[in-house]
């Protein structure tokens, strides 16, 4: 059961069942619900009471549902105009961005699969657009209602005025300049970047060298092996 309180005066209570709101037939009865949730986006004061794992009384005919996030992302995202868009553009430039793992929404569709799977790594957005494969403006909403419902990490110089900052680990991003690899790297590029590395500098795959050579091929293949089992 959820229930919303504005300014001490008036109270809403909404059925839950899974994230959904419990609402009766007919698109009247949706507008009706919708209505009542939109009065509390634009109220001061308003107080939330969730209580999860109780039984409540189900309204007369609630038969039918509305999914809570569903709703929350579409009001969030109308929002977004070409003002506000350019506005986002400006500040997130040159920012890495991810989606927090446990915050990330379910796919509507397959942009929306897109749009998640670029943004399981850091990226700056012009490394998301053509990995989501999905209009400019598509994109940059949803970006909007992930930094709204505080489910995007951000990495770079304006992070901190904008969202929540994730802080990069020096020791990962020393073993990663060590590999020669970007920061954005999944594990494959890892991987290729190591054993590239290994086969030039293994010992034994040079048996001519001489003593002073292979004492430092030994350290410096001791160093990219602990570089990458850092990484992995």
């Amino acid at each position: 059961m959820l229930k919303l309180t504005a300014r001490a005066e008036r109270t809403e209570v909404f059925v839950l069942r899974r994230g959904n709101a419990l609402v009766g037939e007919g698109e009247l009865a949706k507008r009706s619900l919708l209505a009542r949730l939109a009065r509390f986006v634009s109220a001061d004061d308003v107080s939330v009471l969730f209580e999860g794992g109780v039984t409540s009384v189900i309204p007369p005919g609630a038969n039918h549902t509305v999914s809570l996030m569903g709703w929350a992302r579409g009001h969030v995202e109308a929002q977004l105009d070409s003002s506000l868009a350019d506005n986002l553009v400006r500040q997130l430039a040159g920012i890495r961005l991810s989606i927090r793992p446990e915050l990330a929404p379910d796919p509507l569709d397959e942009a929306d699969r897109r749009m998640l799977v670029a943004m399981t790594l850091p990226r700056r957005l012009d490394q998301i657009w053509p990995l989501a494969r999905t209009p400019r403006f598509r994109l940059l909403a949803f970006i909007h209602f992930l930094r709204s419902v505080d489910a995007l990490a951000v990495e770079g110089i304006v992070a901190e005025r904008s969202a929540p900052i994730r802080r990069i680990d020096p020791r990962r991003a020393a073993a990663l300049e060590l590999l020669g690899v970007d920061d954005d790297a999944d594990l494959e590029d890892v991987k290729r970047a190591y054993r590239r590395l290994a086969r030039a500098l293994h010992p034994d795959l040079q048996p001519h060298v001489d003593a002073e050579r292979r004492r430092t091929l030994e350290r410096r293949f001791a160093e990219v092996t602990a570089a990458y089992e850092a990484l992995v």
